[in-house]
């Protein structure tokens, strides 16, 4: 991998830094490589990468309001099209990936004037293991994109990283890792109406909901694809994970729990991107994970809004200096400066270890068992020691429990115990003043489960 900086970054890297490396690494701090994750991140092909985005490119334009029936230009195109390949993708697995068009109509709003029909593009992989099966990860990119205005409906829209990448990274995932199997439920969509206000994600989201649907996490990938920014910097080697810290839902009884252990930036989102920031990193040398510890870019949005507004884990993935000439722009020339979403600018390879990194993580989580649940200071009182608890997990393969924790001013986990299968367990000599814990959950492969942060409790978990 390559990063150039301008010459005044580069002179500012040789200023003395007050700070301890310590402050900006994570210990690594799961269990060994899997084999199968590392097969899975081999297969993830750039070249398909490719194929896909210029053949969504192709479409024209994909406005969600574009003519649905057109054979070759317009949404519609693009998303029968998306969904033959999620269909070949299904054969190819032997019928264990299922996909299914989720269609519904969307009422006229602010942003859509009248009356239209959308179709969110879904390929599930079940879950092989009964205990593990109901609970889901979903992955998704937007495919609809548009031109300026908004409200131009067949203007050329190529919306080459906004958002065909992040949709050719869920159409790779989806056909690679349906080829094999996992313990709990993967979900790889692609869906519209995201430049409208998150129509397709919020439409899933809320029927999810509404079914009770265990959604453990949520990944959306949009603008994934420049590595060039409009800052001038040249980046190919991170991408940015944005999660919120305090949940959009949290009640005030969560909120006065939240403020008396200091769990501001440990919600579950959270969590989950630290998690994202360890395995990724673990089965990618020379990329980087950056972590932006806030729900989204700054007044901007995108699909895992839809989730977090409804209760589910999510995280957006970004690249990392983005190019706004680029963003929403019809194709012109002004001023010598080139401006549009078209192919030209996208650096297949860095999606592809977009896609990978994402893989890792969702393979992790749909391998390893469920975070523990009930994780809870089993004394309120102050101690030298910190008494945890949790709840026995229900997965046949469970073989322990880890507990990780870091001084409150770092932002990473930096030290792990294993404590076997057990419910409970005293860390003597820290204190919970002075510490943040979380416990996982590991099965008799080694695989962990995401972090879960515990809550006060005066007495132990039934």
């Amino acid at each position: 991998m390559k990063r150039t900086v301008p010459l005044l970054l580069l002179c500012a890297l040789f200023l003395p830094l007050r700070l301890p490396v310590t402050t900006a690494q994570q210990t690594q701090i799961s269990s060994k490589p899997n084999a199968q994750i590392e097969k899975i991140v081999n297969e993830i092909s750039a070249a398909n990468i490719e194929a896909i985005m210029r053949k969504l490119v192709s479409f024209g334009t994909r406005h969600t309001l574009s003519d649905p029936d057109h054979p070759t230009r317009g949404i519609g195109a693009a998303r029968r099209w998306i969904k033959e390949e999620m269909d070949r993708y299904a054969r190819e697995s032997g019928g264990r990936l299922i996909v299914t068009e989720d269609e519904f109509i969307q009422p006229p709003s602010n942003r859509v004037p009248r009356e239209a029909k959308l179709v969110n593009v879904v390929a599930t992989l079940p879950g092989s293991q009964p205990e593990s099966k109901d609970r889901i990860y979903v992955v998704s990119g937007h495919y609809d994109s548009i031109c300026s205005p908004g409200s131009d409906t067949t203007c050329d829209a190529p919306g080459a990283s906004d958002d065909a990448s992040g949709t050719a990274a869920v159409m790779e995932m989806a056909r690679v890792m349906s080829k094999y199997q996992f313990d709990a439920t993967l979900v790889f969509m692609t869906v519209p109406g995201e430049e409208q206000g998150l129509l397709g994600a919020a439409h899933w989201a809320e029927e999810a909901k509404k079914k009770n649907l265990n959604i453990a996490a949520m990944f959306t990938n949009d603008i994934i694809g420049n590595t060039l920014g409009g800052n001038g910097v040249r980046d190919n080697a991170r991408v940015r994970v944005f999660s919120e810290g305090v949940p959009s839902t949290e009640t005030e009884a969560e909120a006065r729990a939240r403020q008396s252990v200091g769990g501001e930036n440990d919600g579950v989102s959270r969590q989950l991107a630290r998690y994202i920031k360890e395995i990724g990193e673990r089965y990618l040398s020379n990329f980087e994970v950056t972590l932006v510890f806030r729900r989204d870019r700054y007044g901007r949005g995108g699909d895992h809004n839809a989730f977090l507004q409804r209760g589910f884990p999510a995280v957006r993935f970004t690249e990392p200096n983005e190019d706004f000439t680029r963003q929403h722009q019809r194709i012109r020339e002004e001023n010598g400066i080139k401006y549009g979403d078209v192919i030209e600018m996208v650096d297949f390879a860095y999606v592809a270890q977009v896609a990978r990194v994402n893989a890792t993580a969702l393979a992790g989580l749909a391998l390893a068992p469920a975070s523990p649940s009930g994780v809870s200071f089993k004394s309120g009182r102050q101690e030298y020691n910190t008494f945890l608890a949790w709840r026995a997990n229900p997965e046949p393969d469970i073989a322990g429990y880890r507990i990780v924790w870091r001084e409150t001013y770092q932002p990473f986990w930096q030290r792990s115990v294993d404590v076997g299968n057990v419910t409970e367990y005293v860390m003597k000599g820290l204190s919970k003043d002075d510490y943040f814990f979380a416990v996982q959950a590991i099965d008799k492969d080694g695989n962990a489960s995401a972090p879960s942060f515990p809550r006060p409790q005066t007495r132990p978990p039934q």
